[in-house]
């Protein structure tokens, strides 16, 4: 990297607290069980850096695990039915030891109906059935949850895979809009966020991509996979209207599942870089929380499990590595209270770069600006700042946790990037 003189005019960009990115950072596992051991998962979530795990009942995990990982670690737990679960009252019990230990983040409907069904308050439903059953438990599970003194003001994240609906009940909506013509009543409540699994890669969008996680975190129509659209916008099962692209846009929302395996062109390289952009991407567009399936590879499945971070012997894969040297580059112990803005610019920005600016609770800005040159290439990148730094940090999270240069007298840094991100660090 090279620093040099003035070029364009910057604009004031307000930052987000570093804090409020890293406890975005989740992921699926199952803590104690399928294999998995609470002393690892425990060393795992240190070295990672992660802010929260998804878990669910169903998987039999004690909550005494959860909370013992979130004393030992800081990571905290959205809680939710998962797949077929129809127990509120099982719950909540779980819920509520969860949130009296501060370890609770959300609530989550059941996971992916199409899949795995849902047989309450009369006949099964979900999968090629009416999806009545599944829209009624989601509006009891959010009632239960908002009339709870302990919970009641947890958001409630909808079930997965509402695209998938064989009737129109109106899970595509977090509240059932007036004149809605849905099968359940106007005004009835499921959710306070929107939660999709919108992996990497899709049958219809296979293979390797520039800007693969960006266009996966999009929240329109021109996303490519499974996407908050899809589920929420217009559904890709038979296409009954839901929120509009703009709505779309600012509509609370959370990503439970996402990732890639490894074949063909995605390499354990190439996914330790996918990873990386794809909890900067969602961020950046949006969702507040973002979990990559898995920690650990499945060993009682089989197929293709190559998504996690660890192998199966818990040996860690690049992603891991990758994200550690991230979050240890962006640690900070507590959220600034009021957020600084900084002037910068990158004129003539590719299509394929982009950049998030985050502060520490010292002052400190931390502007990570990352290349999704997937396929090959690189980009020349150029950062021009509004005032001069006497010095200023490069850090690279695909090289180490130590910074790789130290700049001085910084006007504009310049460099080729190509599919990781890069992360300047500016004094207050």
């Amino acid at each position: 990297m090279l620093a040099g003189g003035w070029g364009q005019a910057t604009a004031q960009i307000t930052a987000v607290p570093a804090r409020a990115f890293l406890r975005s950072l989740g992921v699926n596992s199952a803590v104690s069980k399928r294999g998995e051991t609470l002393s690892d998962t425990i060393q795992a979530a240190r070295f990672l850096g992660l802010g929260w795990f998804r878990a669910g009942y169903e998987s039999e995990v004690p909550v005494a695990d959860l909370i013992e990982l979130h004393q030992q670690t800081g990571v905290r737990f959205s809680y939710g039915l998962m797949s077929g679960g129809t127990n509120i009252t099982r719950l909540l019990a779980g819920a509520r030891q969860l949130a009296a230990a501060d370890a609770l983040i959300a609530l989550e409907g059941n996971n992916e109906p199409n899949n795995w069904g849902v047989a309450y308050a009369g006949p099964a439903g979900g999968r090629n059935l009416s999806w009545l059953p599944v829209a009624k438990l989601q509006a009891e599970l959010y009632r239960a949850v908002k009339s709870d003194p302990l919970l009641k003001d947890f958001p409630v994240w909808s079930p997965s895979e509402m695209g998938a609906e064989t009737d129109n009940v109106g899970l595509q909506y977090l509240t059932v809009p007036t004149n809605s013509g849905c099968l359940m009543p106007d005004g009835t409540k499921f959710a306070d966020a929107a939660n999709c699994h919108n992996y990497l890669t899709h049958p219809g969008w296979s293979g390797l991509h520039d800007n693969q996680t960006w266009v996966a975190a999009d929240p329109g129509s021109s996303c490519r996979v499974d996407g908050l659209y899809g589920n929420h916008g217009r559904t890709w099962g038979h296409h009954y209207e839901g929120y509009s692209e703009s709505t779309l846009l600012t509509l609370p929302k959370v990503t439970t599942e996402t990732g890639v395996t490894l074949e063909g062109p995605i390499t354990e390289e190439v996914q330790a870089r996918l990873y990386l952009s794809a909890y900067l991407d969602q961020f950046k567009r949006g969702w507040s929380h973002t979990s990559i399936y898995l920690l650990r590879d499945r060993s009682d499945e089989g197929g293709n499990q190559t998504f996690g971070f660890y192998r199966p012997d818990y040996t860690p894969r690049k992603a891991a590595v990758f994200l550690h040297n991230l979050t240890m580059i962006l640690a900070d112990d507590r959220a600034i209270q009021t957020a600084g803005t900084l002037n910068y610019a990158l004129p003539h920005q590719p299509a394929t770069v982009h950049d998030l600016l985050l502060q520490k609770q010292d002052g400190t800005f931390e502007l990570v600006i990352w290349d999704e040159r997937f396929t090959g290439g690189e980009d020349n990148v150029d950062v021009n700042f509004g005032n001069a730094f006497s010095s200023v940090k490069v850090y690279d999270p695909t090289v180490g946790t130590a910074a790789i240069q130290l700049l001085n007298n910084v006007k504009s840094v310049s460099w080729k990037a190509s599919n990781h991100p890069v992360v300047i660090e500016i004094p207050k």
